[in-house]
């Protein structure tokens, strides 16, 4: 697709809509001020295949709706010769977190549709991150079948380590306060842990809107998703330094066996840290590496808000630059990755120098020239900002944990600061293959 947009440019509205293929009878109507359609296809439930198509006169004609129906043809075989033989076979209990910082609308958002897994009899934990009021609180207070939980030192990967520590499931599904989880989301996750080999399920997350240009920028070349075929990864099949391609943080499942083997998240990567994002990629990295194995179930779906505004794009595209050189640094100094030192100037090189290159004399499909700036910066920064947030995490933790033992048990920080484990914060070259 060719990328042209520039910041501040004027954008077409996308609607996002979805067609069940037993049901493709009629015109998909009813989308008067849109100008295209990205086309969400569905048999039996599952997501199948995608389409962009123009809306004329407020409707998408039914022959454009089957002239894109062959995009379907592979996930629709793939899924009848991989049909579950036991649909209805039981499955373990899981525990549910959601990590949010104060965006209880977002929250307020994400959820009713964990509700329907509560009832089911798995347990939902709403992590409260360095909360500046009790909005949060306030309203996990009116889901009384919702535990709530407070962690005050700041961090996505903080936040996760919090809810994997008073999780009570064996089984761990993690989903963002920004998105909303599809009804059968966390069943086919858990489907594909009766494999004990498997530690991590990472499923299929949609835009939930497409309604401004920064929105379409981020799914068109950024997307959560991952193809809409089941895959396997292990070490012989996926390189790990490349562990985004297995999935996204925002939807996945974890065996918590396998993380005592493999460590916890790295609490100096990810958001509300100076390393912005990465947390889950180099986790990832660790599953692969230690031998383990990771699914990718396009069953398990996840609607995802994309930032609405240019700026947020920005700062997100900045984060991803620092997340990916911050973590291949933890790769480096703490697991002697030494491929490291080969794969980021090329990558550097490749992918955030050409593209500047490309938006500063403005070649076809260049990338907006801010955005091209922002990964470019966020890259250079990476490894001094992982650098930073190791020594800030050590810092913060001791201080913590000396407060817990001058008067133990007179703050939830000091509560929390016992839980800072040396191993969340392993010394650097501590660790070998």
């Amino acid at each position: 697709m060719a990328v042209t947009l520039e910041s501040g440019s004027s954008s077409s509205r996308t609607a996002v809509r979805e067609v069940h293929l037993e049901h493709l009878d009629r015109n998909l109507a009813d989308l008067q001020g849109y100008q295209r359609a990205l086309i969400v296809f569905r048999l039996r439930g599952a997501v199948v295949g995608q389409a962009g198509l123009p809306v004329l006169d407020g409707q998408v004609s039914l022959s454009r709706l089957r002239a894109s129906l062959p995009l379907t043809a592979w996930p629709v075989w793939k899924q009848l010769m991989n049909a579950d033989p036991h649909p209805e076979r039981p499955l373990p209990s899981a525990s549910i977190v959601v990590c949010t910082r104060d965006r209880p609308d977002e929250l307020a958002r994400c959820l009713p549709g964990l509700r329907r897994h509560a009832a089911d009899g798995h347990e939902v934990i709403i992590v409260d991150n360095c909360p500046s009021d009790d909005r949060t609180e306030r309203l996990v207070a009116s889901y009384p079948e919702f535990r709530y939980v407070q962690e005050p030192r700041p961090g996505l990967d903080i936040a996760r380590n919090r809810g994997l520590r008073v999780a009570r499931g064996e089984i761990v599904a993690f989903t963002d306060d920004d998105a909303q989880v599809d009804p059968g989301w966390l069943q086919a996750l858990l489907r594909n842990l009766d494999d004990p080999t498997v530690a991590v399920v990472t499923g299929l997350t949609l835009p939930l809107e497409l309604e401004t240009e920064a929105q379409q920028y981020f799914e068109w070349t950024n997307a959560f998703g991952r193809g809409f075929v089941r895959r396997e990864f292990d070490i012989g099949s996926q390189d790990p330094l490349a562990s985004g391609q297995v999935g996204a943080g925002v939807n996945m499942a974890i065996r918590r066996s396998a993380i005592e083997e493999v460590g916890w998240f790295d609490e100096a990567l990810d958001g509300g840290t100076l390393t912005r994002s990465g947390g889950d990629q180099e986790l990832f990295y660790r599953v692969l590496i230690r031998g383990h194995r990771i699914v990718y179930e396009p069953r398990a779906l996840v609607w995802h808000q994309h930032r609405r505004e240019w700026d947020a794009l920005r700062r997100t595209l900045y984060g991803y630059g620092v997340g990916v050189f911050a973590w291949w640094t933890r790769a480096l100094f703490v697991e002697r990755e030494l491929t490291v030192l080969k794969r980021g100037p090329v990558w550097f090189w490749q992918h955030h120098t050409c593209n500047l290159l490309r938006a500063l004399f403005r070649r076809p499909d260049h990338v907006p020239l801010d955005l091209a700036w922002a990964e470019f910066w966020g890259a250079l920064a990476g490894p001094g900002s992982y650098l930073r947030a190791r020594r800030k995490v050590a810092r913060q933790a001791g201080m913590m944990a000396e407060d817990q033992e001058s008067d133990p048990g007179t703050s939830r920080a000091a509560a929390s600061a016992a839980d800072a484990r040396p191993e969340l914060i392993p010394r650097l070259g501590s660790e070998r293959r």
